[in-house]
Parts: C-alpha cells; structure tokens; sequence
C-alpha cells in the first residue's frame, strides 16, 4: 500500500509542477490575469492534496 502512496504522491507533485510552470508561462508572456488566477487557484489545490496524500503516507507507514 505504501506504493501506492508513493505513485499518488509523485503524480501529483509533478501536476503542481505542470501547473506552475504554466502559470509562469502565462505570466511572461503577458497573458489574461484570469488565466493566472485560475491557475493559482489550480496549484493550491493540488498542494493541499500532494500534502494530504504525503501526511497519509506517513500515517499509514507509523500505523504498519
């Protein structure tokens, strides 16, 4: 099961990263303030999932 953790974790390490990158991309290029916020708030929330998956993770791994 701690595999499992471990692939959910990483995958969604790598979408906040997609995310952020994109986010900086839209603001180099000058693009809509809204894209910005949208992506922002897309980032966060894949933030707070990666911790909540990362925090079950070790809880799980405390509990075995």
């Amino acid at each position: 099961m701690s595999i499992v953790f471990t692939i959910l974790a990483l995958i969604f390490m790598a979408a906040v990263a997609v995310v952020l990158v994109m986010g900086l991309g839209n603001m180099m290029r000058g693009g809509p303030g809204n894209t910005s916020q949208k992506l922002m708030r897309a980032r966060v929330m894949l933030q707070a999932i990666a911790v909540a998956v990362i925090v079950g993770a070790i809880w799980f791994a405390r509990g075995s």
